[in-house]
């Protein structure tokens, strides 16, 4: 019986590999924030995720917030009593987009919906009702809000 020539395959490999390295979009942001997404019904995803900027609410996860939440817009870190702070940091995720995104422009509010398991409360709404009213100054009305989707077995 003849041997089988693999001689090919590792351009094979190299080529697949290629190939996923081009088409795969790696996370541009790391999490600081303790988030769990709340359960939702009725869901529909991002069209275009690169017209969104994400503000994530919650406490920080290196437990300096001491409790406090936490604001956290792309990667940049706020301390929730600061709304110049919060203003600026968002009008810096929205300056940072693309012109052609912007029309498409959504803010994406991911906000911690506590932990029953290990007792961690949620986000504040007060720190919530804040990042909105800025929203409302910068002009930004396109909001989302992040959550999972609600299993119909449970």
């Amino acid at each position: 019986m003849p041997e089988l020539n693999t001689s090919s395959l590792p351009d094979l490999i190299f080529s697949i590999l290629f190939f996923f390295m081009i088409v795969t979009s790696m996370r541009e942001e790391e999490v600081k924030v303790e988030f769990k997404a709340p359960k939702g019904t009725e869901l529909n995803k991002l069209e275009k995720k690169t017209a969104g900027v994400n503000v994530y609410i919650g406490e920080s996860k290196a437990g300096e917030s001491n409790g406090k939440p936490v604001i956290q817009i792309n990667n940049t870190t706020i301390d929730n009593t600061n709304l110049n702070l919060v203003s600026e940091g968002l009008r810096k995720g929205i300056n940072a987009m693309d012109e052609e995104d912007r029309k498409y422009l959504r803010i994406v509010l991911k906000i911690d919906s506590g932990d029953e398991i290990t007792g961690r409360k949620g986000a504040n709404m007060e720190v919530v009702n804040d990042v909105k009213e800025v929203l409302r100054d910068l002009d930004a009305l396109r909001i989302m809000y992040s959550a999972d989707e609600k299993n119909a077995n449970k």
